[in-house]
């Protein structure tokens, strides 16, 4: 057994490694730090533009003529980005936060640029949501006459309201505009207020319709994006319904299992209580006052330059449907909501005065659980950065306080450590002596059990309480936009892995060097060796020796913000082992001779 464990152990060491390679071949390549902006410099001229920055290299040609059809072989099954007219008259409202750039092509919003978020690194022009699309936002996209490709005349303007109207035949509508201020309380200077007035202008009644509007186009950040986290996502009130960009494309799946063919549309049913498409950091929510009836999620293709092949020149669009009924003479029926284009801000998105359905949960937290975790952290982390005006510290001091919350549970756990590590030798015995009856083995196991004080769910207890401020970090900290382009010591970016350098290796090619995985590899390798070890089989032992290596590899590519509070959970864990090993009103006191429930005398005579 000892020999099945050890291979296996191997084989999946191996395997992760395999896994570490392809990912540092063929994934992202990470930028490079703020003491060589040279070369940073240098690979962004190299690299094809962004999204962010990619109105001259991209917005342009399309606005000439629509991308191009799909090459031989290529997948087919999506958008491509709008074009833009010549004569499209674009009209702003800004408040300290947005820029909403409305657009009399469809009456709708044609971006929104997010004052507080620079587009890149070090670059003073701000990100741009939607800004390659394949329809404004809220524009019709199954109305003829009426949607994206109508030309909508704009009948007023104030320095907060917008108001547009068109006309075809007997059917008239009116799209009216609110921008919110900067003052947050009852509303969010990111929410926009949109209503949209169908009238019938004619003797007979209408007859029912579903009508798409667009909640916009997400697109990778940067050059260095893959888009892993696009995704639309819409609530029925109950439970949340995500769509990755992914499952829109061809895969084989795992072995066969789970494989598709591309997809040029996944529709989702209602009742929609808000429906969202985001990237990894921004978000644009569509929460109607009514329930919608559908939900439409497409891949769109964003930068033609990039082949249909590669994951970075994809966005994904997404639609609401709603059901308009029959108009009778002179009638109208309007449609109205928020819209909010913004950060993925847990404090502002779980503001209950603006925001009524859980639209908080666009943060992809998970359980219920973990979003109370979640919202913990962040909100302690953002308490704590209001005073060092530094995220990694708020990272270090949030970690150090839940590390102090959990010592009695810890020296609890360190505690069956060591009743575990002295039955260690009784139990390996009893397994061979009853291993061919289990019935004996598992009284002797019992009363092995009994006679040191285990208690074996007891040792899962501590677990199964950072468990779930683990995973709530480890969600956090890959989204929240607060952490975007925050610099820590050497990292310029806490939510993106700290490359150094880069080195190119034969096999594996362009290797980022990232110093805090590594520094947390070595943690690891500490820690492992001051805490009690509970068991005698080489085999397991020998894959505790390999841990460190695999959390490494794990963290590898993962934001630095991780690591840093993966290292101060680990340097906190080594120091309190350390004392709680040097303490004797700490050591374990199950008896080890006498008999059960009594204490070893201590028959050492005193000195002097």
């Amino acid at each position: 057994m000892d020999k099945k464990n050890a291979i296996l152990g191997t084989v999946l060491m191996i395997a992760a490694i395999l896994v570490f390679a392809y990912g540092e071949r063929y994934g992202p390549k990470r930028p490079l730090p703020a003491q060589i902006q040279a070369a940073v410099k240098k690979d962004e001229a190299a690299a094809p533009a962004s999204p962010s920055n990619a109105a001259a290299a991209a917005a342009e040609p399309a606005a000439q003529q629509p991308a191009p059809s799909s090459p031989a072989g290529a997948e087919p099954m999506f958008s491509t980005v709008e074009a833009v007219a010549a004569n499209t008259k674009i009209t702003s409202l800004s408040n300290s936060f947005v820029s909403v750039n409305f657009t009399d092509e469809g009456g709708a919003i044609r971006d929104v640029a997010l004052h507080k978020y620079p587009a890149a690194l070090y670059s003073p022009d701000p990100f741009i949501f939607n800004e390659l699309h394949a329809s404004p936002i809220l524009a019709f996209l199954n109305l003829p006459g009426l949607g994206r490709d109508a030309r909508y005349q704009m009948v007023s303007k104030t320095d907060t309201e917008v108001v547009y109207r068109a006309v075809v035949g007997q059917l008239e509508v009116i799209r009216k505009y609110d921008v919110s201020p900067d003052k947050v309380g009852t509303t969010d200077p990111y929410v926009v207020r949109c209503e949209t007035t169908i009238l019938n202008n004619s003797g007979a009644p209408t007859k029912p319709m579903r009508l798409a509007l667009s909640v916009g186009t997400a697109a990778p950040n940067n050059a260095l994006d893959t888009g892993v986290q696009l995704m639309s996502e819409y609530s029925n009130g109950k439970s949340q319904v995500k769509v990755l960009r992914s499952s829109l494309e061809s895969s084989g799946g795992i072995l066969g299992f789970g494989a598709h063919e591309a997809k040029a549309v996944v529709d989702g049913t209602g009742p929609v209580e808000w429906a969202s498409v985001k990237n990894q950091f921004f978000a644009s929510i569509l929460t109607p006052d009514d329930p919608a009836a559908a939900v439409e999620t497409r891949r769109i293709k964003l930068l033609n330059e990039l082949p249909d092949s590669n994951g970075r020149a994809y966005g994904i669009d997404g639609a609401v449907d709603f059901d308009v009924p029959a108009l009778q003479p002179h009638s109208q029926h309007t449609i109205s909501g928020n819209l909010y284009v913004g950060p993925k801000e847990y404090p502002r998105l779980a503001n209950a005065d603006v925001f009524k359905r859980d639209e908080d949960r666009v943060m992809d937290f998970g359980f219920s659980i973990f979003r109370f975790c979640a919202a913990i952290l962040i909100y302690t982390m953002s308490y704590i950065n209001r005073g060092v005006h530094n995220w990694g510290v708020a990272i270090i001091l949030t970690t150090l306080i839940l590390k102090v919350i959990f010592i009695p549970v810890t020296i609890a756990q360190s505690r069956m450590a060591k009743r575990n590590q002295r039955a260690a030798p009784e139990l390996t015995a009893a397994k061979e002596k009853y291993k061919d009856n289990p019935q004996k083995l598992q009284a002797a196991t019992m009363e092995v059990y009994k006679k040191h004080k285990i208690n074996p769910v007891a040792g899962c207890l501590p677990m199964l309480l950072t468990l779930p401020f683990f995973w709530a970090f480890f969600t956090l900290l890959r989204s929240a936009a607060e952490l975007r382009f925050s610099s820590f010591l050497w990292s310029h970016d806490l939510s993106a892995p700290d490359t150094v350098a880069t080195i190119a290796l034969p096999i594996l090619g362009a290797v980022g060097i990232n110093i805090l995985p590594i520094l947390l590899g070595v943690v690891n390798f500490a820690q492992s060796h001051v805490m009690p070890q509970p068991t005698v089989d080489n085999a397991q032992m020998k894959m505790m020796k390999f841990m460190p290596v695999f959390m490494t590899l794990f963290y590898y590519s993962y934001a630095c913000a991780l690591s840093v509070y993966s290292i101060t959970n680990g340097l906190f864990t080594i120091g309190q082992q350390l004392v709680i090993n040097r303490r004797p009103d700490l050591e374990d006191t199950a008896p080890v001779g006498p008999g059960p429930g009594k204490k070893v005398k201590n028959v050492t005579p005193r000195k002097g």
